[in-house]
């Protein structure tokens, strides 16, 4: 079992918030606050783990790579929340 250490959790979430605010930025205000973008930037981050490497894209590591990875995916998944809104 294995167990997440506060400093990871943190970590996380401080990725996912600058994630989420850069791809509401990139993507001309659709953020959806702190929260929100925290949340976007998490489900972005997870969402780009998979699709990224599919279509063959590898991002180095460290805080800035995973600040990079995660707002990739977070700007797809803004897309893709815009595109069915329009619907």
């Amino acid at each position: 079992v294995r167990v997440m250490s506060l400093q990871s959790l943190i970590i996380i979430l401080l990725i996912g918030a600058v994630a989420g605010w850069l791809a509401g930025v990139l993507m001309r205000g659709r953020g959806f606050g702190i929260l929100g973008n925290i949340v976007v930037g998490i489900v972005g981050a997870l969402c780009a783990s998979w699709l990224l490497p599919m279509v063959g894209i590898a991002i180095g590591g460290g805080i800035l790579g995973a600040i990079i990875h995660a707002t990739i995916g977070a700007v797809i998944l803004l897309f893709v929340i815009g595109l069915i809104k329009k619907a």
